[in-house]
């Protein structure tokens, strides 16, 4: 068995590379940052990156998965809750979605610096982490997407994806705090996020409400 104090060590040691290379992804991008910058900022030598990670492109889809496997078990716990219950809303399965993004984004967290990593994510065409993303993490949007498509019978599979897309970049957005509403400074982040949530949520039951593209009467010219 290893002993604890060198387990400790390897966590810390791995944790520090993750740490690091979370900051300078989101501050330089993916290919901005060098795996050189990101050995002095984590007080490491290469050998270290190469022992844990192997290559650049599985630290970045590590940094990925530290944050995106928690958030996501959160996301099928609060889904799970809402199996079998005959009041199940659109809201409810919206709020399981949407909430445990949001707390990921809370600085308290140290999840604000991946909400940074996310967006780039969207920003740059980098083709092998949007592979590892859809593998790993495509099972997730479908199992949201059966649930949507149970509440909307209305709706077209293209349609629920359609929604389910936008609707993932306004929470990205609001994730990264980007929008014209900045939290005042006599507003808590926990509340200042519970608005953001609130005002999300609506906004996206309202859209996916809405009526299918191809049924939908034509726009007056």
């Amino acid at each position: 068995m290893t002993p604890a104090p060198y387990a400790s060590r390897e966590r810390s040691t791995k944790e520090r590379i993750l740490g690091a290379a979370e900051a300078l992804f989101a501050t330089h991008g993916f290919a901005g940052a060098s795996l050189r910058q990101v050995t002095a900022a984590a007080r490491v030598n290469l050998a270290a990156v190469n022992y844990h990670f192997g290559s650049k492109d599985k630290l970045i889809e590590e940094v990925f998965r530290r944050r995106l496997d928690e958030l996501n078990t959160r996301r099928l716990a609060a889904l799970q809750r809402l199996a079998g219950r005959d009041d199940t809303s659109l809201e409810d399965v919206l709020d399981a979605y949407i909430r445990p993004a949001l707390d990921l984004s809370r600085t308290d967290g140290g999840g604000a610096a991946f909400v940074r990593v996310l967006a780039r994510a969207y920003a740059e065409h980098n083709e092998t982490l949007r592979r590892f993303l859809s593998e790993n993490y495509g099972h997730i949007l479908r199992q949201f997407a059966a649930e949507f498509a149970r509440l909307l019978p209305g709706l077209a599979k293209e349609d629920i994806y359609w929604r389910l897309d936008i609707v993932t970049g306004a929470l990205t957005y609001a994730m990264a705090d980007f929008g014209i509403i900045q939290r005042k400074s006599d507003v808590a982040e926990r509340d200042h996020r519970e608005t953001a949530a609130e005002h999300l949520i609506r906004f996206a039951a309202a859209g996916m409400r809405n009526p299918s593209v191809s049924n939908a009467p034509a726009s007056p010219r």
